[in-house]
């Protein structure tokens, strides 16, 4: 949960690391992680070894339609979310150019000269949010503070909420609602058509069998704080599209996020393990974090078999999931 520019990146950790401890770890737990019995045998044959980049074909977001003519008040578009899943839908509607502010997750290309609405992280700031005298504005349904989208209401403008779950199984729904309320629904069914379409290309990448590999999305901020995704964590859909076995789920894990020790994650042994870019980052780069204890405990740390991909793309889900899959894929199997 493109590749920015550092300064963008920077600010969008930010915002990663509300988005993990704000709305992730309210299902957190820091108590220890209990397997019960160690980790069964497992069979690398078909995983590449080494530390490897996941990345997208290209950094932006690829709109299905370059005509696309908005609704009623959706002229003056802002979309704001902890993931910057509601802006790429918007681009990718081909409404970019009626987008007038931008959240601190929406760092792509075709975006980057929007004015920023949310303050560090993904606060709104009804000031700025109306300064760009919006239409519509788009949120979820865990924005925050609340007040912020009774006090736009409250002025008049367009609120429209969506759900803040990002999963596959949520993906196609929300291009539709957002299509939708936007005046599109033709360009959302083409886009819902080939994110399906991408998603079933990456599919296809996929050995059969797989190996079943048990995969753990390991969240790092710093070398004192590493959370293993969980259950309903969104990392645990993607893993098991990608042909593995979320090693949280595997692990007994109740919460979407659990801090964890050198002991646990031996006992929770992924063969493959998923970080974020800026979390990567953040602890002096991939091979800093390949000799956290925590990591090179385990069978992905021992083999190299750790993956970072930039925290804009790799559990945003929407338009993108396909390609992201994709990516992960390529880099997961050799």
């Amino acid at each position: 949960m493109a590749t920015p520019s550092r300064s963008a990146a920077s600010t969008v950790f930010v915002g990663v690391l509300l988005l993990v401890l704000g709305t992730v770890l309210s299902g957190c737990t820091t108590e220890p992680l209990d397997t019960g019995n160690a980790a069964a045998a497992k069979t690398s044959a078909t995983l590449r070894n080494g530390p490897t980049t996941a990345m997208l074909p290209t950094a932006d977001v690829v709109p299905i339609d370059t005509d696309a003519t908005p609704g009623p008040h959706a002229d003056r578009i802002i979309a704001i979310d902890r993931n910057g899943t509601l802006a790429a839908i918007v681009y990718a509607l081909g409404l970019g150019p009626h987008v007038v502010g931008r959240d601190r997750s929406t760092t792509f290309p075709a975006a980057a000269q929007l004015p920023y609405v949310t303050e560090t992280g993904h606060t709104i700031n009804p000031e700025r949010v109306l300064a760009q005298n919006p239409s519509i504005v788009l949120v979820t349904d865990d924005a925050n503070p609340p007040g912020a989208v009774d006090q736009l209401r409250n002025t008049n403008v367009e609120v429209a909420v969506f759900t803040g779950e990002r999963s596959m199984a949520t993906d196609s729904e929300l291009i539709r609602s957002v299509a939708k309320t936007l005046g599109v629904p033709a360009a959302g069914e083409k886009l819902v058509a080939r994110t399906e379409k991408q998603i079933e290309a990456a599919r296809r990448q996929i050995p059969n069998p797989s190996g079943n590999p048990t995969i753990g999305f390991v969240y790092i901020r710093g070398p004192n704080l590493m959370l293993l995704g969980g259950p309903e964590s969104g990392a645990d859909d993607l893993i098991t599209a990608l042909g593995g076995v979320d090693a949280g789920t595997k692990a007994g894990m109740k919460a979407a996020f659990t801090q964890v020790s050198v002991e646990s994650m031996v006992r929770a042994d992924p063969d493959v393990i998923l970080v974020m870019t800026q979390g990567a980052d953040s602890v002096g780069g991939m091979d800093k974090v390949l000799e956290l204890p925590s990591i090179a405990a385990t069978s992905a740390g021992r083999a190299g078999r750790v993956i970072e991909m930039d925290e804009t793309q790799i559990l945003v889900f929407g338009p993108n999931t396909g390609l992201v899959l994709s990516a992960l894929a390529k880099s997961i199997y050799a």
